[in-house]
């Protein structure tokens, strides 16, 4: 019944005084359209309550049997690595070494276990798993503005910039939260590691926007965080977890009392603090009554030989720990990567990084396809832009050779997600200056990646002024790779 056309189901309802139902208002419908009535409340939401008054139904109850397969979902999940401060396209996935030394940089390029594939030297452990991935070499989007940039390729749309930095729109881990869910009750739908940013921004553009905050990513450890490749000190235990030791029958007494009193709340703040206020709750509360979240968090599960194995730095724990969480039903995990932005010492900047980068992605590729997860999970890499392909002399002051921003070309890598991998899809000029073959739109980039969730990105939420805006706009999934 609850999967009937919208209007099949309003003519239904019609006559229904929905208004008297405020006590059922914590019940929360996350999918689809709704059409609202007096008091704010959908009459999908109100029927639903209804239904579940009349039957005795608790939200927890609702929950339960989505999780037992009421609520059909497909286990479908996203890991992105985000290179925050732009990694160079010719030091990684789309190498010059036929270009002049004013072009090519200070490292040559290897062959893949692909035939004809070659990527940066400095990623000999990608080079082993090309099969597995795909090498977009023509994603552009003409900014060299960190803040538009990063706005663009985690949004999918233009919008904010150096003179306006404000968040315009929803990051595609806070759709994905906003339109799925969890994969798995007792798990937030989106995790930051060790907390989502973009350009020192927290979230910034990795946020919810006007989704509300309900749809921010779940940030793990926000007291250490924006870490280096080359941290040297302990990687912290998650804050969230002794949050979890809680007692779970006080947790669930003191729920019980609250939704006793949350329709009293609602007549106070219908507005979108009280649904966040009941999504955290909710969310909370399955976290703390639960083990899932409390051993998918903990990485002292893991053995000593894959954690070695992932590197012990934050880069490659926070990678494990990506897995560990998708295998444990998140959706989307962003792992935080910092620190590209070498304007001057390309060799000694991107050459600390590389190798850490190497080794994460690696172990995680390989891991995923040993638990035959590789293709239920999409892993990209990607920051908000690459680098000028002519090296520069360095900045005033440091008169060592780096790169600067650069938006006309760049290149993201796509693993796994049940892509036809083994793959180059678009090219760059000689010198890695503009695309020449099949030009991708980050746009394009995220549509390829709502496809694989099974996300119509034609859907549309109201903005911040109640205008209904689609998810991307004019982006297409890239069919080759499909």
């Amino acid at each position: 019944f609850f999967q009937a056309e919208d209007g099949i189901r309003d003519k239904l309802v019609t006559g229904v005084q929905t208004c008297a139902l405020p006590i059922f208002s914590m019940l929360l419908l996350q999918n689809g359209r709704a059409s609202f009535t007096c008091q704010g409340v959908s009459r999908r939401s109100a029927l639903k309550a209804g239904f579940l008054g009349a039957l005795g139904l608790s939200s927890a109850d609702l929950l339960r049997l989505q999780a037992q397969g009421s609520a059909k979902r497909k286990s479908k999940s996203v890991i992105l690595l985000w290179l925050d401060g732009g990694p160079s396209h010719l030091e990684t996935y789309d190498p010059k070494p036929e270009a002049t030394s004013a072009y090519r940089g200070p490292w040559g390029a290897i062959e893949t276990n692909v035939s004809g594939i070659r990527i940066s030297e400095q990623l000999p452990l990608h080079a082993k798993h090309a099969d597995k991935m795909v090498f977009l070499r023509s994603v552009h989007h003409k900014t060299g503005d960190h803040f538009a940039g990063g706005h663009w390729m985690l949004t999918g749309r233009f919008g904010s910039t150096t003179a306006d930095k404000e968040p315009k729109y929803p990051s595609i881990g806070s759709i994905v939260s906003r339109v799925r869910g969890a994969n798995a009750v007792g798990m937030p739908a989106y995790v930051g590691l060790p907390a989502a940013q973009s350009i020192y921004i927290f979230p910034g553009y990795q946020g919810a926007a006007y989704l509300g905050p309900a749809f921010n990513p779940f940030d793990v450890n926000t007291a250490q965080k924006y870490l280096a490749a080359n941290h040297a000190g302990p990687v912290q235990r998650p804050q969230c977890l002794d949050n979890f030791a809680g007692d779970a029958t006080r947790t669930q007494s003191r729920v019980d009392l609250l939704t006793q009193l949350d329709g009293f709340r609602r007549d106070l703040d219908r507005g979108k603090l009280m649904d966040a206020m009941d999504r955290y709750q909710q969310q909370a509360v399955d976290m703390v009554t639960g083990n899932r979240a409390r051993e998918a968090f903990d990485i002292e599960k893991e053995n000593a030989k894959t954690r070695d194995r992932y590197g012990r730095g934050p880069w490659g724990h926070y990678t494990l720990l990506a897995r560990r969480l998708v295998e444990s039903g998140v959706s989307f995990v962003t792992v935080d990567m910092p620190h590209w932005d070498d304007h001057s010492g390309i060799a000694k900047g991107h050459g600390y990084k590389l190798p850490v980068l190497d080794r994460a992605v690696a172990s995680l590729v390989e891991d995923l396809a040993d638990r035959n997860m590789l293709d239920d999970v999409m892993v990209m890499v990607m920051g908000e832009f690459g680098r000028t392909p002519k090296i520069n002399e360095g900045q005033p002051g440091i008169p060592i050779p780096g790169r600067d921003h650069w938006g006309d070309v760049f290149s993201v890598m796509l693993a796994g997600g049940g892509l036809k991998t083994g793959q180059v899809i678009g090219a760059s000029s000689v010198n890695g200056e503009f695309p020449v073959e099949r030009p991708l739109t980050p746009a394009d980039v995220l549509a390829t990646v709502y496809h694989f969730l099974g996300i119509d990105p034609e859907q549309t939420f109201n903005d911040f002024t109640g205008r209904p805006v689609p998810i991307i706009d004019g982006g297409q999934a890239i069919r080759e790779i499909i």
